[in-house]
């Protein structure tokens, strides 16, 4: 069962959150009760698909030894190699699922959302590393993170930290009132957004056969606009169901979507669209690639050092996607993009061509989005 497909989905989820929103209104913890509800929800999911189930019993397991094991040695010592080593470890599942079936395409294997339990995992060890994660790790709580369904399948993706801090800290009911005033309304958003909007779109312009069947630049150019929003209201509606889901159960799991369509330039746009994916790959990816460039001294321009952090970002964000062709362009594009908006900014700073007005801003907004709908439109593989 896909999460968020069907309204059969959200009868089962109704039954399971009810007695956490009780919990939650009479003040007392509801963490034990959440983690079997997940542990349930998890199997209802996977329930139609024993591979999958397998895949995840597998890799939960697997994940979890090495974030146990990584703690027991780093009590002992805090050695690079080993930790580059078990980082390795944790992306191997990753790297396996994405590359086996590009070379044997009827190879199943995998599971849903193994993509996002991965950042989980990475970022757990890394901040195990930086001192940031204690190493007397709670297994129950690994569990729970790792697992928590309003967010398994696709995000957003949360920190330990920030997780853990609400679950210790518990509620008032005080508190949880306007977080489940929040949580109902997102709910409400998540369904104009993914069943209405978004069904819309794709019933009536992106399977439209006028689309489909010709092959003009108007029709190209339809499908590409039609692309982009649908992309927009589909995602941003589950994330808001997992979000509001999430606030129901009393964690205050991150936004994912601030109104990407009114970016005024392309980082803009990153710090606006699937943002929990986007910090993610700005603080465990671009920064140590650049900390260590810089550490190394191999350059010494910042220009060209941020140039190639955001070569080696996009590029490591469209594999991640998949190894295909239009994954790859799609990454190159928007490092493209980033290393020309730098440029441009250096310029402007020069010689001040692009003041800050009022009209400027909303052309860059123009500007903006029709470079973010022709990335998406290479992301759809229809480009090529």
């Amino acid at each position: 069962m896909i999460p968020y497909s069907s309204f059969l989905f959200f009868y089962i989820i109704f039954f399971l959150v009810v007695p956490s929103i009780v919990l939650n209104f009479l003040g007392k913890s509801n963490f034990k009760y959440n983690v079997c509800a997940t542990v349930l929800a998890v199997v209802i999911i996977f329930s139609n698909h024993v591979q999958g189930a397998l895949s995840l019993a597998v890799f939960v397991l697997w994940e979890i030894t090495l974030i146990l094991l990584y703690c027991k040695i780093r009590k002992i010592k805090n050695l690079s190699w080993v930790y580059y080593l078990f980082i390795l470890l944790a992306i191997f599942p990753i790297a396996t699922v994405k590359v086996v079936p590009f070379l044997s395409p009827n190879t199943i294997i995998g599971f849903l959302g193994i993509s996002y339990l991965t950042f989980k995992v990475v970022q757990i060890i890394i901040e195990i590393r930086d001192g940031l994660i204690k190493e007397n790790l709670s297994l129950t709580m690994l569990i729970y993170f790792l697992l928590f369904f309003p967010t398994i399948s696709s995000g957003p993706i949360d920190r330990f930290r920030r997780f853990e801090k609400d679950v210790v800290q518990g509620i008032d009911r005080n508190t949880y009132t306007p977080l489940f005033s929040s949580g109902i309304h997102k709910i409400f958003i998540g369904f104009l957004y993914k069943f209405i909007i978004g069904y819309l779109i794709n019933e009536y312009l992106l399977l439209n056969d006028f689309i489909l069947q010709n092959d003009t630049f108007m029709q190209r150019l339809l499908y590409m606009y039609s692309y982009s929003l649908y992309i927009f209201f589909d995602f941003a509606g589950y994330s808001a169901f997992a979000i509001g889901i999430s606030y129901l159960m009393g964690i205050k799991t991150p936004e994912n979507f601030n109104m990407p369509f009114l970016s005024r330039n392309i980082k803009d746009f990153w710090n606006r669209w699937h943002m929990t994916l986007s910090f993610w790959f700005r603080d465990y990816v671009f920064m140590r690639v650049v900390f260590l460039i810089t550490k190394k001294k191999w350059f010494k321009n910042k220009y060209v050092i941020s140039s190639i952090g955001y070569l080696f970002l996009f590029l490591l964000m469209g594999v991640w996607h998949g190894l295909e062709l239009h994954y790859i362009l799609y990454g190159l594009y928007h490092a493209l993009l980033m290393i020309s908006f730098d440029i441009f900014s250096l310029l402007n700073k020069k010689y001040k061509f692009w003041p800050n007005t009022k009209a400027t801003a909303a052309l860059s907004v123009v500007i903006t989005f029709h470079f973010i709908c022709f990335g998406l439109y290479i992301f759809s593989g229809k480009f090529i």
